[in-house]
């Protein structure tokens, strides 16, 4: 349509949207906890899965649990993922859909807050080294989401101009929302249509195949 400026980059969640990886993270967060002798529901945490670790122990356990044991829960939530990394298997479509936005002229650059060693992993694993353009880890920010930083790393890795965000979670949206980046969600970390929508996402789809088709149209923006 004339005057309408289409989209030039699409900003990629990795845990949780291209890789099935949420119920893993709120496990290991859940057992990181128990070694400190402090139980969180599993249903408590998983609310808070994509959310950066940085944010995560207050949220799910309170200011003093995350001022006395913060760093030492998030060493062992990296220590009891770990083991868990080999089992960690992308979804369905998702190295196509990477694939299909990049044919589509569109910058593709992931933006995760995992450990290094984790994103290195899902790359080879998405086989996605010669379709994303740039991709973030948790040492590129000091603030992970639900704070905008990771997203906008992420664009000004690759000069983005007009991007969009495509998420899994609640706090993809709201991040995104927060910088001004329309978000795209699917339903693939456990969250409902109506709670992405109500954090911002433009649309809702069930999963990586369904969202293809309507992030490759032209029309996008």
């Amino acid at each position: 349509m004339k005057g309408v400026q289409v989209t030039d980059t699409v900003v990629f969640d990795v845990d949780g949207t291209l890789v099935d990886t949420n119920y893993q993270h709120a496990l290991a967060w859940y057992r990181a906890f128990r070694r400190h002798d402090l139980t969180v529901p599993i249903w408590r945490v998983h609310r808070a899965i994509g959310m950066g670790g940085d944010h995560l122990v207050e949220a799910v356990a309170g200011a003093d649990v995350e001022r006395e044991h913060g760093d030492a829960l998030r060493s062992a939530w990296e220590e009891e993922y770990a083991p868990m990394l080999p089992e960690v298997r992308p979804f369905e479509g998702a190295r196509e859909l990477l694939k299909s936005v990049a044919e589509a002229d569109r910058r593709v650059v992931l933006a995760s807050s995992g450990k290094a060693e984790q994103v290195e992993h899902y790359l080879d694993l998405l086989d996605a080294r010669s379709i994303a353009e740039a991709w973030t880890t948790a040492d590129d920010v000091e603030n992970t989401k639900p704070a905008p930083d990771l997203i906008a790393v992420a664009i000004e890795k690759v000069g983005g101009g007009d991007a969009v965000m495509v998420g899994d979670s609640v706090w993809d949206c709201v991040a995104a929302k927060r910088l001004g980046v329309p978000s795209y969600a699917v339903r693939t970390g456990g969250f409902s249509p109506e709670e992405l929508r109500e954090a911002g996402a433009r649309a809702v789809y069930d999963d990586l195949v369904e969202l293809r088709e309507a992030l490759v149209a032209p029309a996008l923006q």
